[in-house]
């Protein structure tokens, strides 16, 4: 599903990421850890196309995405892979069903298909009844549920969640960590996740550690 070879960054005279190389099979749950400033954003970034690296590759579904040019990187990006953060981004003068179908909108989808899809994933993740709120109307646990819910609406063959737990109180942390195996188990979905959260990185199948911007072995 994933395979990054190499994969170099420095700023300015600060080298980020030194040379790193990791495979991700598909349906496998994949946790990062390591300190602060030890490259785990920065690696979840390249390998999610956000941004580039300064030399190696990164290839998802065979296809090296550090090839593509800006368009077809944007596409690519939008079909293939779904992003959940720390804070959930949605946007709030739109409904939680509205939120979820932007990224199907921006893939130019029937809209009906779309909100058909969205009202799935809702309901796949208890929100069937909060499909027109608005985000300032959802707790936060609701919120991130929508979040997922969006990551998921393109169907993409993998997901990148920075901290996504790191704004839940510890009830709705424990229930989105199990979501993700969820997920997994019905739609073969997978996951590479930064996190600080011990317990979601020990209940990954496995676990990557990042000391000085390297993988420890």
């Amino acid at each position: 599903m994933l395979v990054a070879q190499n994969i170099k960054k420095q700023y300015q005279d600060l080298q980020v990421l030194k040379g790193i190389d990791l495979s991700i099979k598909q349906g496998e749950i994949v946790s990062i850890v390591g300190a602060s400033g030890a490259g785990k954003s920065t690696l979840l970034q390249i390998l999610g196309t956000l941004d580039k690296p300064d030399s190696g590759s990164v290839l998802i579904d065979n296809e090296d995405v550090t090839k593509l040019s800006e368009k077809n990187l944007a596409s690519f990006r939008n079909t293939k892979i779904g992003f959940i953060f720390q804070f959930h981004n949605l946007l709030g003068e739109f409904t939680a069903l509205e939120n979820v179908c932007m990224p199907a909108f921006i893939a130019g989808k029937d809209e009906k298909e779309a909100k058909l899809k969205a009202m799935v994933l809702l309901e796949m993740l208890g929100l069937a009844d909060k499909a027109n709120n608005l985000p300032s109307q959802l707790s936060g646990g609701e919120q991130q549920r929508t979040a997922v819910a969006r990551a998921l609406v393109n169907e993409p063959s993998i997901i990148f969640a920075d901290e996504p737990s790191g704004n839940l109180d510890s009830k709705n942390a424990q229930e989105l960590h199990q979501l993700f195996f969820t997920l997994r188990e019905k739609l073969n979905q997978t996951f590479v996740i930064v996190t600080h959260n011990e317990e979601l990185a020990n209940m990954a199948d496995y676990k990557l550690v990042m000391q000085d911007g390297m993988l420890l072995k």
